[in-house]
């Protein structure tokens, strides 16, 4: 199966974060699984920490590292994506989540998420 890991998922996963569900953390970690991070989380990642909103305790190259050893992929934003999010409903105002849902729908990969809006545009 495919999975789509919302920003704040792959920050609590990272960290062992108990708010991440066990049937969530059995989907990652299922090497029959493959795990998407977008790129578009790894922007806001790199956005919030230099305004100050986040802090990790890795660098970045760190985080990339992390990454690769764990098996995640990275799901690069086009052109489809663009086209899925001009449909999108605004439910949801964060630019962020809007480009992970519009990710989602366009490549039909399930999305991990906790946000309740975000999971109002697969209901």
């Amino acid at each position: 199966m495919n999975y789509l890991i919302d920003t704040h998922i792959l920050l609590w996963y990272i960290v062992g974060d108990k708010r991440i569900r066990p049937n969530v953390k059995e989907k990652i970690e299922n090497g029959n699984n493959t795990v998407f991070i977008s790129n578009a989380s790894l922007w806001e990642i790199a956005i919030k920490i230099s305004i100050g909103k986040l802090k990790l305790t890795v660098s970045l190259s760190e985080l990339n590292n992390y990454l690769n050893k764990k098996g995640f992929l990275i799901l690069e934003f086009d052109f489809d994506d663009l086209e899925t999010l001009l449909t999108l409903s605004f439910f949801h105002q964060d630019p962020f989540d809007r480009m992970l849902i519009s990710q989602s729908k366009s490549k039909s990969i399930e999305i991990i998420t906790n946000d309740k809006i975000v999971q109002k545009y697969f209901n």
